[in-house]
């Protein structure tokens, strides 16, 4: 039995890869042409056996969406990589509570912890044998996907890059990202050419509370909801938007803490929050945040950087807890990106996420050295 085995970590390996996009992701804050992600790679002596585990750290390069970068998280990353090497497989649900606390106290960012702690529970999975979700209590079911769509050049171009998606995925709603001067027209453009289609609209922190009479406008059109109008540290603004429109709104960017979440929901901010575990730090905290939301009553998705297939996959793991609501923003593998370093790839067929049964995957190191920019190996 795996229990009377050694189980220790001994080494990690980083690999910080920029894949090529198949189309610029822009929000209205900025845009991307390429992907940057790290992944964090454990090296884990189980008995006789060398199992790998493998997690993601997702950030953003340019700052646009967080002051973190693929540079500073390296950073991190290596700084703190023996933060692990004594985590006791035996006892891990502790184990990843105080990891997780250990890494917030010293100030590690949600990203260099996603990245640590998405490896973990990859290795206890494959220690186990057991898919995350089932540890963590969820029960597999058919997973929805949401196509997300950035800000285009013009509303021709937003109507022909839905439609070519919409035509190969099949997908169950559609977000678009909005700002200031790329909001009513756009979205009533998208109702008349996809009327069938549940469409939310994410601002990325575009408006302002003057802007409040304007966003009272989109009740007008049925959104399934509007994610993150506000900015960030504005809980209180999103309270009082949400008191004068009928239309959910979603928060993303203003809960990255249990405590900004508690805080959200007792000021009544929200009626709808997005899990991203880039930017709640992990999948046992992006479990909390499940959990408080579900005991209030309010409802989740689970959202994307995006990430590449390694995070994706962590992502999938969530979304069959049964407070998750709405499809998820995981996409197939190839909507992003000209390629991806998972086996198998990530696909979405009539609306659904086809991937394995267990949702674990292999990686393909070809392709990581392909992509790669940089490698460190650690040794303990």
């Amino acid at each position: 039995m795996s229990e009377s085995r050694e189980k220790k970590i001994i080494g990690l390996n980083l690999f910080h890869i920029k894949v090529p996009m198949t189309e610029r992701f822009k929000i209205s804050s900025g845009e991307v042409f390429v992907k940057d992600a790290i992944i964090v790679e454990l090296k884990i002596k189980f008995g006789d056996e060398i199992l790998y585990a493998f997690g993601e750290a997702s950030p953003m390069a340019g700052s646009f969406y967080s002051s973190e970068t693929p540079d500073s998280v390296w950073e991190e990353l290596v700084r703190y990589s023996g933060i692990i090497k004594d985590f006791n497989f035996d006892n891990f649900f502790d184990g990843v509570e105080n990891l997780s606390r250990e890494m917030i106290n010293l100030g590690l960012s949600s990203y260099a912890r996603a990245g640590i702690e998405t490896a973990l529970w990859d290795g206890i999975s494959r220690i186990k044998g057991e898919p995350i979700f089932k540890i963590i209590g969820g029960e597999m079911r058919k997973i929805e996907s949401g196509l997300a769509v950035g800000i285009c050049d013009s509303v021709e171009d937003l109507i022909k890059i839905v439609g070519k998606h919409l035509d190969s995925g099949n997908y169950k709603r559609v977000k678009i990202k909005i700002q200031k001067g790329w909001d009513i027209v756009p979205i009533k453009y998208m109702l008349k050419n996809f009327s069938d289609v549940p469409l939310m609209v994410d601002a990325n922190c575009a408006y302002l509370r003057d802007d409040i009479e304007h966003l009272r406008k989109l009740d007008d059109f049925g959104l399934v909801m509007i994610e993150q109008p506000l900015s960030k540290d504005d809980l209180e603004g999103h309270a009082a938007l949400q008191d004068k429109i009928s239309t959910p709104i979603c928060l993303d960017e203003s809960v990255d803490s249990i405590e900004r979440l508690e805080f959200a929901i007792k000021l009544g901010a929200c009626r709808i929050v997005n899990i991203k575990i880039q930017r709640v730090g992990g999948i046992f905290i992006s479990k909390k945040f499940h959990d408080i939301c579900r005991n209030n009553g309010i409802p989740v998705w689970i959202g994307t950087m995006p990430e590449i297939g390694i995070g994706s996959a962590h992502a999938l793991n969530l979304c069959v807890l049964d407070n998750c609501k709405f499809p998820t923003d995981v996409e197939s593998s190839s909507r992003w990106y000209v390629d991806d370093v998972i086996e198998p790839l990530i696909d979405v067929k009539d609306g659904y996420v086809n991937f394995t049964e267990d949702l674990s995957f292999g990686l393909n190191f070809e392709k990581v050295s392909r992509y790669m920019v940089k490698r460190l190996e650690i040794n303990f």
